[in-house]
């Protein structure tokens, strides 16, 4: 029997919800696939930071090098932690470190699922640029504390990061419906998006088959809100990539439907899956969070892992859960109630 080594890192406020309930799912999927998950749990989170004064230990690296996939669960505490150091202290340096470029989130109504817009028949997928440009974290500070205080912070952008990333967003589309959206705003920042758009231009000699758009990240934004149908693979950088999957999440119904997959492609180092939601510090503990989100992930993760069937029984499951109103907005169900209908459905 094949066994997947799975590092569990459930985070914070409702991460540990959310974690736990995608994993009875993702376990009842392995005993069905006939392959078996070891999970080993990472206590890593905002409270870790104020016992420790670090979110991972110094070898959290190198302990997580060894998993072939990671699965966590929301990180983040701000009336306790800042924002900024709970990112750069467990999720960037996780990205960054196994090259999980291609941050990969899927936009759709599932069944049951009412979207503000009311809209039917779009599917959208967001490939984020996930290791450079805007959250590269380069800058500084000077003259702190004064009336000539001065912050810079420098958005980085390298062929090799641009190339690899609009290549994974083409292969995808290759997949798909054939469209691909390049997202910039070379209008107004000549020199970082301006080179986004030649290589864009570049890459798609490769992609003949594929449809290239390109788009200011103004219009495509409103473009997903009036006409979402209309996308099908959409690529961007790390800050425009941020910002449209949260209108991809809101047109999909909520932040309780948005799974995503931090994805190292050579597999040179483990990929990463995660709900994007959030640790929700207003209903931690509350038990009534979608796990939606994370039990998605979760089949993004065996799918990654080779293990398609299973991942398909997963989103099957899913969407026959919410077809009959369980875990819709408007179903108002628990986070056990939701867990236990996925479940019974694999079974």
């Amino acid at each position: 029997m094949k066994t997947y080594t799975i590092a569990l890192v459930p985070g914070d406020g409702i991460g540990k919800d959310v974690t736990e309930a995608a994993w009875q799912v993702l376990q009842t999927a392995a005993k069905r696939g006939g392959f078996a998950l070891e999970g080993t749990s990472f206590p890593w989170s905002c409270v870790y930071y104020l016992e420790t004064g670090t979110m991972m230990p110094p070898d959290g690296i190198e302990t997580l090098r060894k998993f072939e996939a990671i699965l966590l669960g929301a990180v983040g505490w701000p009336a306790e932690v800042p924002d900024s150091v709970s990112l750069h202290g467990l999720l960037l340096p996780i990205r960054k470190t196994f090259t999980q470029y291609a941050n990969i989130r899927p936009h759709r109504l599932l069944p049951g699922v009412q979207g503000p817009l009311r809209s039917e028949g779009f599917d959208i997928l967001c490939i984020r640029e996930n290791t450079e440009g805007e959250y590269s974290g380069a800058g500084g500070r000077v003259h702190s504390g004064t009336a000539d205080e001065v912050a810079i912070e420098t958005a980085i952008f390298t062929r090799t990061g641009v190339e690899r990333i609009l290549r994974f967003g083409f292969e995808q589309a290759r997949g798909r419906r054939k469209k691909l959206a390049s997202v910039t705003k070379s209008n107004a920042q000549k020199h970082s998006m301006v080179f986004w758009d030649e290589v864009t231009r570049e890459v798609a000699k490769d992609y003949p088959d594929v449809e290239v758009s390109p788009y200011h990240i103004d219009a495509i934004a409103a473009r997903m809100v009036l006409a979402p149908e209309s996308l099908d693979v959409v690529v961007a950088s790390n800050l425009f990539g941020d910002i449209l999957t949260d209108i991809g999440a809101a047109i999909q119904g909520g932040l309780g439907y948005a799974a995503s997959a931090n994805i190292n492609p050579d597999r040179s180092a483990p990929s990463m899956f995660e709900p994007v939601h959030g640790s929700a510090p207003d209903i931690a503990h509350l038990g009534i969070a979608n796990p939606i989100a994370a039990i998605w992930s979760g089949a993004m993760m065996l799918d990654h892992l080779g293990e398609g069937e299973a991942a398909a029984e997963v989103m099957s499951a899913i969407e026959s859960v919410t077809a009959r109103g369980i875990g819709t907005v408007a179903g108002n169900d628990n986070t056990e109630t939701i867990t236990r209908a996925v479940v019974a459905a694999l079974s």
